[in-house]
């Protein structure tokens, strides 16, 4: 079965079996992964998270799927990664799925090409359990989306002030969310919001953006990095988006050490391969072996699930990404 965003979250309280998260909208990921977590925990399911870097990371998830703990009847896993499983693996997906319908495997990877979604992991989904689009393509998509977001922050905009919020983030729909959430511990008063509000608080924060500080990690510039960082956080930039600028390079960079061949594949722009390969060449491979649980650790910080500092978390994982000596052994 195919369904987009939307239809997703309002199956949330009956997902099983296994659901597939494909697409390149970090907002639509980051809302329905929130919603799925919030679930589990309302009712008791054991939760754990596998990083798939491997084709042999496949047997691992499913053997834990058959694995249950002692404390628990149910079981919910993540697997994040962007390698299919193989032939063998595939097996034990559809013994899953005709087996074990009360867990629920939730795979995490990102945007699919057209070839990739022909093969037979994604019509074996298709066809027994749940693909999840995370795009939205066309401007009524992403308002509709968004729509949604500023309702539950209690505000409303007019159709002008739509258009320009998409246009002001090029499309990027968590830069637009947490731009909502500016504007509404703004105006929490104000009935409609128009164009003259939405300028009023984000032009004076364009001056940076994640995107910018997605480029000086690649290309090694730590002061430079450091700096857009520090603006981020003076300007209110969500951590959660902060995090995902973080988590797409340093997955991305691990990705294509395994697969050095395969850049345009895993969803890497053809200009920008270049500055990928220049920064594994700067970065050791013992290092790249860190940085998963790094990324988790930034998570749960951020979420209060840990006592660590997640701003300095995200300060050592920029250090790690631009390969200066500071904190690494």
């Amino acid at each position: 079965m195919k369904i987009d965003y939307l239809q997703a979250l309002k199956r949330i309280d009956t997902a099983q079996g296994a659901w597939v998260l494909q697409g390149q909208e970090p907002l639509l990921e980051q809302n329905l992964l929130d919603q799925l977590r919030a679930h589990w925990q309302n009712q008791g399911i054991e939760r754990q998270r596998h990083e798939i870097q491997s084709v042999s990371d496949w047997k691992t998830v499913f053997n834990a799927l058959n694995s249950l703990s002692l404390f628990s009847d149910k079981l919910a896993i993540e697997a994040h990664g962007n390698i299919k499983p193989d032939a063998a693996s595939l097996k034990l997906l559809k013994h899953y799925l005709q087996h074990n319908e009360q867990n629920l495997l939730v795979v995490v990877m990102p945007k699919q090409d057209t070839q990739s979604l022909k093969s037979a992991f994604f019509q074996t989904i298709e066809a027994n359990a749940v693909l999840v689009s995370l795009n939205a393509p066309y401007p009524q998509d992403r308002q509709r989306i968004l729509a949604v977001e500023a309702e539950k922050l209690g505000i409303q905009l007019n159709q002008t002030a739509w258009s320009w919020l998409l246009e002001h983030h090029e499309h990027n729909l968590l830069a637009a969310k947490n731009s909502l959430i500016r504007v509404s511990d703004t105006f929490s008063e104000t009935n409609q919001i128009g164009v003259p509000e939405l300028q009023s608080c984000l032009q004076d924060q364009s001056r940076y953006s994640t995107y910018d500080l997605s480029d000086e990690l690649l290309k090694g510039n730590l002061a430079a990095a450091i700096k857009i960082y520090q603006y981020l956080l003076a300007t209110g930039e969500a951590m959660s988006l902060i995090l995902w600028t973080l988590s797409k390079e340093m997955r991305l960079l691990m990705q294509l050490y395994e697969q050095p061949h395969n850049a345009l594949q895993l969803g890497i722009w053809k200009t920008r391969i270049q500055h990928y390969q220049q920064a594994l060449r700067r970065i050791a491979p013992q290092q790249l072996l860190a940085w998963p649980n790094l990324l988790l650790r930034i998570d749960a910080a951020i979420k209060g699930v840990s006592k660590e500092n997640a701003e300095q978390l995200v300060l050592q994982a920029i250090v790690e990404i631009c390969r200066e000596p500071l904190f690494y052994n």
